[in-house]
């Protein structure tokens, strides 16, 4: 007996698609990839005073989830105006991932990794329920596997969503 999910909805995700981000990223020069070279992470370019991130992501998938609200929109008063602030945690099933073949055959590990992006949430019959801003964005800080030992398995994968700005320093 492996459990199941309670209140079940399905998880629109985008993953990030490492190989064409680490590709250049508009084909124009000079940078001959989407990271970053001393902090391994995306750059932000600049396209007639458009920002974008550098990010190429895969198609949008379904996944089965349990939603858990930490804060959604919640309102900080900065110095420099306000910023609101979302955390959003997902509960996934493995035997759901496993179904999908969203786990590693030869390493156990899920393939929903950090970084990746949280599209909107819907219902089982996939209307939407709660769309998300592309930006700021949810994306995934944390993935963590747990529910070890019940039926002899691990059962559930947490990931925490949190918000992220782009950064102010663009593509040189």
């Amino acid at each position: 007996m492996r459990g199941r999910l309670i209140n079940a909805f399905l998880a629109e995700i985008a993953r990030l698609d490492t190989v064409a981000t680490a590709a250049d990223p508009d084909g124009a020069g000079p940078l001959t990839t989407g990271y970053d070279p001393d902090f391994k992470e995306t750059v932000v370019l600049e396209d007639a005073g458009v920002r974008r991130d550098a990010r190429r992501e895969m198609a949008p998938i379904l996944v089965p989830c349990q939603v858990e609200v930490g804060a959604f929109e919640a309102l900080q008063q900065l110095a420099s105006g306000t910023s609101p602030s979302s955390q959003v945690t997902l509960v996934f099933h493995f035997r759901d991932l496993e179904r999908m073949g969203l786990v590693d055959p030869a390493s156990g590990d899920a393939l929903l990794r950090v970084n990746d992006r949280l599209v909107a949430i819907r219902d089982l019959a996939g209307a939407l329920v709660q769309a998300v801003r592309a930006r700021p964005g949810l994306y995934a800080t944390e993935v963590q596997p747990q529910s070890f030992g019940l039926g002899r398995s691990r059962n559930l994968l947490l990931i925490t969503f949190l918000e992220r700005e782009l950064g102010v320093r663009g593509a040189a």
